[in-house]
């Protein structure tokens, strides 16, 4: 990440500028960053980094653009952001489950099914993913913090996993990162590919009904993937 994104936190500690032109706001730096944030994510996954533009994200959030550079540095710098705080939400959403309290496999179905909620439940996420492939992920490798910020889940998964191998629950031999790989790509394939998938088989994947055996089905995928 560059220098400019490095220096946020220390950036919304500090008093705005008046040259930030910015007026009937309040001097409430984490508040406005989070604002722009927000509307940032939703304009980056509809439109992708080339696609999105500053003006609409500044006039959406009543800032100027000269505050979302004095936040973040550059256009580039903002979508960095967007992508560190994705991660960030989705982990630490993720952190709450407690499976480590719960037995094996109904820590992997609380897991999935949490997954599949999530990505549901934010398509913006996954389209700024989505994103991100399509520049082979050149600016999630300038990021700080993301790798970090991703270590937890494959730990967690190792956890269960490992207890499921113990108890005999589980088959052993398989890779946490491959275990991951496999939730990854079941849960993200009903958002992302849902309006060809749609079209071409004129089958309804948000349809509640739909979701609701998609979800148990991809739930039973994994279950069976992983049991002794």
């Amino acid at each position: 990440m560059n220098d400019a994104v490095h220096s946020i936190a220390a950036k919304s500690a500090a008093p705005l500028p008046k040259s930030a032109g910015v007026t009937g706001r309040t001097n409430d730096p984490a508040r406005t960053m989070a604002e722009i944030l927000k509307v940032a994510t939703h304009e980056f996954a509809d439109k992708g980094l080339a696609g999105a533009r500053i003006d609409e994200i500044a006039a959406a959030t009543r800032t100027s653009k000269r505050m979302i550079y004095y936040y973040f540095g550059s256009k580039e710098g903002l979508y960095i952001a967007v992508l560190e705080e994705s991660y960030r939400r989705v982990r630490s959403i993720e952190s709450e489950l407690n499976l480590e309290n719960l037995p094996p496999e109904e820590a992997l179905r609380t897991l999935v099914g949490f997954t599949f909620d999530h990505h549901n439940g934010n398509q913006d996420y996954v389209r700024l993913v989505m994103s991100e492939n399509m520049l082979r992920g050149q600016y999630i490798a300038q990021s700080k913090s993301i790798q970090a910020l991703n270590v937890p889940a494959i730990r967690s998964i190792r956890d269960l996993y490992d207890r499921g191998v113990v108890e005999g629950v589980f088959r052993p031999g398989v890779d946490p990162i491959d275990i991951h790989a496999n939730i990854s790509a079941l849960t993200f394939f009903n958002v992302s590919n849902q309006y060809t998938f749609s079209q071409i088989f004129k089958h309804q994947m948000q349809d509640p009904q739909v979701l609701a055996q998609r979800r148990a089905n991809v739930i039973d995928v994994l279950v069976r993937y992983l049991r002794a």
